[in-house]
C-alpha cells in the first residue's frame, strides 16, 4: 500500500511539474506564472502562443481595481489588468472560446490569472491577476451580468509582491496614471 501511495504521489508531482511557466518582466519587478494548460487548454495555450509570438513585448499593466476605486459597483473585486490596451492592437488578435470556471475547476483565488472580456467568446489578449479571492469572477458570480464568469488559466507562483505594488500605483478612474511597462513575457519552463 505504501508503495502505491508513493508511486501515486510521484506521478501527481511529476504531472504538476510539466505545466508551462512564464515570467512577466515589468519595470517594477518580475512575476512568474504557472499556466494550467491541462485544465484550461484553450485559454492557457492561447496566452502561451501570444507569449511565444512576442505579442506582449512592450505591453503594460494599465488598470488597477481596488476596494476604494469602484464606488458604483455593487460587487467589488481586486485585480490588476494588463495587455495591449489599445483597441487598435487588441482587435488584431483573434478571440478564443470561453472556458468557464465550471468547466476548468480553476477558481479566481489569490494570484490567479484570467482573461478579460466583454461577452463570452470575446477574450483575446487582455488579462488580469486576482489580489485576494474573487469568487464574483467565477461561473455564476455576480460581477458580470451574464453569469459566465471569466476564464482563469493559471496562477502566480512568484512575484505577488510585484502584483500588489502595481495595484497600489496612482490611478484615475481605475486606469493607472503611469502604466507599468511589461518589458517582456517569456516562457522559462
Amino acid at each position: 500500500m505504501k508503495t502505491f501511495v508513493f508511486a501515486f504521489l510521484l506521478v501527481a508531482f511529476s504531472a504538476c511539474q510539466n505545466e508551462p511557466v512564464v515570467e512577466i518582466q515589468t519595470t517594477l519587478g518580475n512575476i512568474q506564472v504557472e499556466l494550467y494548460s491541462d485544465k484550461a487548454p484553450v485559454t492557457a495555450n492561447n496566452f502561451l502562443q501570444l507569449v511565444e509570438d512576442s505579442v506582449y513585448n512592450n505591453a503594460e499593466f494599465y488598470r488597477t481595481v481596488r476596494m476604494n476605486n469602484q464606488p458604483h459597483n455593487q460587487v467589488k473585486i481586486e485585480v490588476i489588468q494588463g495587455g495591449l490596451f489599445a483597441d487598435s492592437l487588441v482587435d488584431k488578435i483573434p478571440t478564443i472560446p470561453h472556458e468557464t470556471t465550471q468547466q476548468t475547476g480553476i477558481q479566481h483565488k489569490n494570484g490567479v490569472i484570467s482573461m478579460a472580456r466583454n461577452k463570452p467568446g470575446s477574450a483575446s489578449s487582455e488579462f488580469f491577476i486576482c489580489i485576494g479571492d474573487q469568487p464574483a469572477l467565477d461561473y455564476g458570480g455576480k460581477r458580470n451580468p451574464d453569469g459566465q464568469g471569466f476564464a482563469a488559466f493559471g496562477k502566480v507562483i512568484k512575484g505577488m509582491d510585484v502584483v500588489k505594488q502595481i495595484q497600489m500605483q496612482p490611478d484615475s478612474g481605475q486606469y493607472l496614471v503611469h502604466p507599468v511597462k511589461i518589458l517582456n513575457i517569456s516562457r522559462i519552463k
